[in-house]
């Protein structure tokens, strides 16, 4: 199931979550409420509103698969939207927590003159980052080097705390594409990477969640990144050093992670950095990402310091 945050286009209208079907958008909460015998009680309900849905975690999916379930058997279609009536947000706007790993592919710690790491390379990025799948990437003025990272994104769905490894793809909710915007010039100043790596409006995250049911073992996606086209990145999360259970069960050890919260959990080589000369983005480039069983995702750049 593909889960999305999106809100009408000619209508007033809040952010709501809903699952996609074909070429249409079903509202998640009102396809819960066509379900035979449902009780219109609170606790019983589904909220609309993405943050809110998210941090209920793995109940609230597995109530919208019942859902999504019934409206495919009867096809109710009183409580869908076509494509082009809505507009689609990043899927969880306020993450409690957005936490990055950096140098997790072998091949690009070796293109930025880095040493394999020991232990999991963490920082964050805060919600002011975030943009969607429709949206474009600010280039800030105060960055000369913006930079594109695809990147396998996890989505938490119930609290973790000291999770195993071998327990840890319990925790998951799904999968997503991150794109980890990255200032170069602002990174690199000095050396915590806060600076450079949360530019307002840099970070595309999207186009939807798919349900970890639904990508199943996520140790071995093709994941691809092209600018205006050309391939920049291509490789498999098969190559992680430290893959998604081993990064859930560390992360968890150090902070509890709550239902909601997003890993993204490093780049393969071919960043514009380390090319031949340098590729960095500009006004009017586009960027695209592909991970295999989740989707594709473009996003234009333009020049600014725009704030959505």
């Amino acid at each position: 199931m593909k889960l999305v945050s999106y809100k009408l286009k000619q209508k007033p209208s809040t952010l709501r979550v809903g699952f996609v079907m074909d070429d249409k958008i079903i509202d998640v909460q009102e396809a819960f409420l066509q379900l035979p015998g449902h009780s219109t009680e609170m606790e019983y309900m589904l909220p609309s509103e993405p943050n809110a849905f998210y941090k209920i975690g793995i109940p609230a999916i597995e109530k919208a698969k019942k859902a999504y379930t019934y409206v495919m058997e009867n096809q109710v279609e009183e409580i869908s939207f076509h494509r082009d009536e809505v507009y689609v947000a990043t899927p969880i706007p306020e993450p409690s927590k957005i936490i990055c790993v950096g140098k997790n592919y072998a091949e690009h710690a070796a293109e930025m003159k880095s040493e394999v790491p020991d232990y999991p390379v963490l920082f964050a990025k805060f919600a002011n980052a975030l943009v969607g799948p429709e949206d474009q990437i600010v280039k800030n003025s105060k960055t000369n080097k913006l930079d594109y990272e695809v990147e396998l994104t996890v989505i938490i769905g119930k609290e973790a705390s000291n999770v195993t490894q071998e327990d840890a793809l319990n925790y998951v909710a799904g999968y997503t594409i991150g794109n980890d915007g990255s200032a170069r010039d602002l990174q690199k100043r000095t050396p915590q990477w806060l600076q450079g790596k949360s530019l307002d409006n840099s970070t595309p995250v999207g186009p939807w969640i798919v349900t970890a049911d639904e990508v199943g073992d996520p140790s071995n996606l093709d994941i691809h990144s092209r600018v205006n086209g050309e391939l920049r990145q291509s490789s498999n999360t098969s190559k992680l050093i430290f893959d998604i259970p081993y990064l859930i069960s560390f992360i968890s050890s150090l902070m509890t992670l709550k239902p909601g919260d997003m890993i993204l959990t490093g780049t393969p080589d071919g960043v514009g950095f380390a090319l031949n000369p340098p590729q960095f983005l500009k006004g009017g480039d586009k960027v695209q990402l592909e991970i295999e069983k989740i989707g594709r995702m473009e996003n234009e750049v333009i020049e600014g310091e725009f704030h959505y």
